[in-house]
Formats: C-alpha cells, sequence, structure tokens
C-alpha cells in the first residue's frame, strides 16, 4: 500500500507543473487576448507542433493540450496529434532496456507520422470553429480570477490535481493487485487480434500501459504492430482529465473512439505487413 500511495504522489506531482503552465496560458488568453478567434488559426500548424511535442517523455504535453482543447484554445486535430504521438514511458523505458537507438528513432518517427497525419484528417473531417464563450474557464469555475490570473491558475491546478491524485490512486491500486498481472498475461499470447487489445490497453489513463507494453517489446513477447497500437492510444493520464474538464461528452467519447480505431488499424496493417523492427 505504501508503495502504491508513493507512486500516485509521484505520478500526480509530475502532471502539476503542466496542469499550471496550461491553465496559465489560458487565464492569460481569456483576460488579454482581445481577437480570440485568431487563436483558431492554429488550424494551420496545430497538428504539426503538437506531434513533435507529444513525443517529449511523460504525458505533460498531452495533459496541456487536453485544457487547452477544452477551452477551444487549439483544435480537435491538434489534440489527436499530441495524443498519438505521447507514449508516457516508453523513451525512458526502451532507453534503459538497451534498445538500439536506430530502433527507437523508428518508432517515434512512425508515431509522429500517424500523428500528423491523422491529425490533419480530422481537422478536415470535424474541425468547426467554436463559440467563443467556450473560453470562459474563470466563468464556470467561478474562480474570481480578476483578482490574479495566477491565484486562479493555482486554483484550477489544485482542483484537477485533486481530481488526477485519486483517480490515479484507484487505478493503481486495481493494477497492483491484479490488473497488472492479467493485462500482462493478455498480451504476450500474442494472438491474432493483439493490435486491438493493446490498442484498448492503451487508454488506460495511467502510465502502467506503456510501461507494461514497452516492457513486453523489449521482451520480444509482442509484436511491432501490438507496440505501435498501444504506444499510439496511451495519452496517459490526458484521456482523464478530458473528460474531467471538457464539457462535451460525446465529443469525448468521439475522441476516445479515434484514438482505439487509429491505434488498432496502425496496428493491424504493421503485423499483416509482417514490419518487424
Amino acid at each position: 500500500m505504501a508503495d502504491i500511495i508513493i507512486d500516485t504522489l509521484i505520478d500526480t506531482v509530475k502532471i502539476v507543473p503542466f496542469l499550471f503552465i496550461a491553465f496559465l496560458v489560458m487565464e492569460y488568453l481569456e483576460h488579454k487576448v482581445k481577437s480570440k478567434s485568431e487563436i483558431l488559426k492554429t488550424k494551420k500548424i496545430g497538428p504539426l507542433v503538437g506531434s513533435f511535442l507529444g513525443i517529449i517523455p511523460q504525458c505533460g504535453f498531452s495533459v496541456v493540450a487536453t485544457n487547452l482543447f477544452a477551452s477551444r484554445v487549439i483544435t480537435i486535430g491538434t489534440l489527436i496529434a499530441v495524443y498519438l504521438s505521447t507514449s508516457d514511458e516508453m523513451l525512458p523505458l526502451l532507453i534503459a532496456g538497451g534498445v538500439k537507438i536506430q530502433t527507437i528513432i523508428i518508432i517515434l518517427l512512425i508515431k509522429v507520422t500517424i500523428a500528423i497525419i491523422f491529425g490533419y484528417i480530422i481537422d478536415l473531417l470535424f474541425f468547426k470553429k467554436r463559440e467563443i464563450k467556450n473560453l470562459a474557464i474563470c466563468h464556470d469555475d467561478n474562480c474570481h480570477c480578476e483578482e490574479s490570473i495566477i491565484k486562479s491558475s493555482l486554483i484550477h491546478t489544485i482542483k484537477i490535481s485533486f481530481f488526477i491524485l485519486i483517480t490515479t490512486f484507484i487505478l493503481n491500486l486495481i493494477i497492483d493487485y491484479s490488473g497488472g498481472a492479467i493485462l500482462t498475461k493478455l498480451l504476450s499470447k500474442g494472438h491474432y487480434f493483439g493490435p486491438l487489445l493493446a490498442s484498448l490497453v492503451g487508454l488506460i489513463p495511467n502510465c502502467c500501459a506503456s510501461v507494461i507494453i514497452t516492457e513486453l517489446y523489449i521482451k520480444g513477447m509482442i509484436t511491432t504492430g501490438m507496440l505501435i497500437g498501444g504506444l499510439l492510444t496511451g495519452a496517459g493520464v490526458g484521456l482523464l482529465v478530458l473528460f474531467k474538464v471538457n464539457k462535451d461528452k460525446k465529443e469525448n467519447i468521439l475522441i476516445l473512439l479515434s484514438l482505439y480505431i487509429i491505434g488498432s488499424l496502425v496496428g493491424i496493417l504493421i503485423d499483416l505487413l509482417k514490419i518487424s523492427i
């Protein structure tokens, strides 16, 4: 139990700086930017920039992107691009596991390429201008942010951090006592529908998903398609924050399904082509 509590605290603390930065940017835009409709121009370069920012280890940028999307600062395509390129604990685990640098670069390039392509495709299909009033996070949370954007950003950060802390603790508890072993056993069987299962595991809003998938790959127990499929859907706690801060639940489900479909299809295609890295 002590280890679970410590892991939960560490996982939450790592996210706090990113949350604060995201809320600070949102507060600034809400109060300082005169023409908020200009923000939506990120459609042009958002998916490209988001794809490269997402590959930075940990899931901090997926959390930042989630908050910016909830306030309509970035497009849905940009958010999807960040989610697809995010791999949480993958990079440090691959390095620690002695995986060749060429292999690591190929994995990152595959994820970034997929993220860019589908980020722009999704924007073309689903992008539409949101009403500017959706940017008013202060009004919605009644945080009295007219006093100070720093103070209000801290209030927002504390609220979401507490939510992440409680939810992460519950997930860690479940995974530590039974879930982790079950997921490892299912994934290591390497059956034909492996990418479908790996992509589903990747959706778990916890770093355990990327850890299990990456470690099984290092041990040679899963296919390349399963690895890529699971890592494409592994947005970490970003998805957790999405369902907390974004009020459009149908949109949240659409994003979740899009991630799963993309991860599954790409994983299946890689295995069908017998690509191995």
